[in-house]
């Protein structure tokens, strides 16, 4: 009989240890945040934490593609993500989010309606947006005498082991296609070799292909050029004034990162209560102070500086918009991207 209580009460106390196993070591609820590179005013979640007494774990990628392979490969269970419209829209489908309970976020109000009813969800089922902007040329002022207006600058061997591209391959391929006049959403075969071969071209000028590092590389100044993400060219701009952002003539991408939960979360009630407190008005000032990209928190924009809602880096004209392309979901032809970025990064 003793052996059958001791049994029971190790089988118990078992049960109570995964129990916990969930709430994490301090036994509180625990929420799993993947977002970008230093994209979020840490003070915000962290008061999260405190308010609700919910742990958050919060994990950082540095490209959509990552994100993808991370939450597809069945090792993570992620709450909330921070994708981009092109992602979210393979997300969606292939039934990978959860349709979010608009009753637990009602912060959703602050949003202005420019940035509802986007195509990669347009019934506004499963997003919430968080930041948004362009993506250019930052350059440097005292390298660089003549007007930044084209990407061909960014071929200009002037600018020889002087310029920096991100390495992301929507985003490289991307430039090279509007360069040449296409749409950075082309399936077309003839019309991705040309951006190919266009980059192959451009290799030997490139000083490195990098990622969220392009930000301190720049305002050190190791490099005339960059092709960077608006809030990455703002951010530069306060930490060094000799740089400057330019979206150029030919156009570029249009792009807007949302919040997002995942199907296979346990946590959705408390995922959904984490994205209504990031659109809090204070709380998104916060995040948009403090990382320089856009906010499309209407609230959140009228409190921001006067010099910060003039800036057309980060808000640009309309003029300027309607140059622009927001990134499709190519999943159709995935297989000749990712051979085109193969054969150009492993070209001598």
């Amino acid at each position: 009989m003793k052996r059958v209580i001791k049994v029971m009460f190790l089988l118990a106390l078992l049960a109570m240890t995964f129990s916990l196993a969930g709430c994490g070591d301090s036994g509180k609820p625990t929420l799993k945040v993947f977002n970008w590179f230093d994209y979020i005013d840490e003070s915000v979640y962290k008061a999260f934490e405190k308010e609700y007494g919910i742990r958050v774990i919060y994990d950082t990628f540095t490209t959509n593609e990552d994100m993808y392979a991370k939450v597809v490969s069945g090792n993570a269970d992620y709450d909330v993500l921070f994708p981009s419209d092109y992602m979210i829209k393979r997300l969606i489908n292939e039934d990978r989010l959860a349709k979010l309970d608009f009753d637990n976020i009602p912060n959703y109000k602050y949003i202005d309606d420019r940035f509802k009813d986007l195509d990669f969800d347009p019934n506004n089922e499963y997003s919430v947006p968080y930041m948004w902007g362009t993506l250019g040329i930052l350059y440097n002022k005292e390298m660089v005498d003549e007007p930044v207006t084209s990407w061909d600058i960014l071929w200009d061997s002037k600018f020889s082991k002087n310029i920096f591209m991100y390495a992301s391959q929507r985003d490289a391929i991307g430039v090279a296609l509007k360069r040449l006049g296409f749409s950075l959403n082309s399936r077309n075969e003839a019309e991705l070799e040309k951006a190919k071969q266009s980059l192959i071209e451009q290799k030997p000028l490139v000083l490195a292909y990098v990622g969220d590092d392009v930000k301190d590389k720049m305002v050190a100044e190791e490099a005339a050029l960059a092709v960077v993400y608006s809030g990455d060219a703002i951010y530069s701009i306060w930490e060094n004034e000799n740089l400057a952002y330019a979206v150029p003539e030919e156009g570029t991408n249009l792009w807007f990162d949302s919040m997002v939960v995942p199907k296979n979360s346990k946590h959705k009630k408390e995922a959904e209560l984490f994205i209504n407190w990031m659109c809090d008005p204070e709380n998104a000032l916060k995040n948009t102070m403090y990382i320089g990209y856009s906010t499309p928190n209407s609230a959140a924009y009228d409190m921001l500086p006067d010099e910060v809602k003039n800036d057309k880096s980060a808000y640009p004209d309309d003029e300027i918009l309607e140059k622009c392309e927001v990134f499709d979901d190519i999943s159709d032809v995935l297989d000749i991207y990712n051979r085109i970025w193969d054969e150009v990064m492993t070209a001598n």
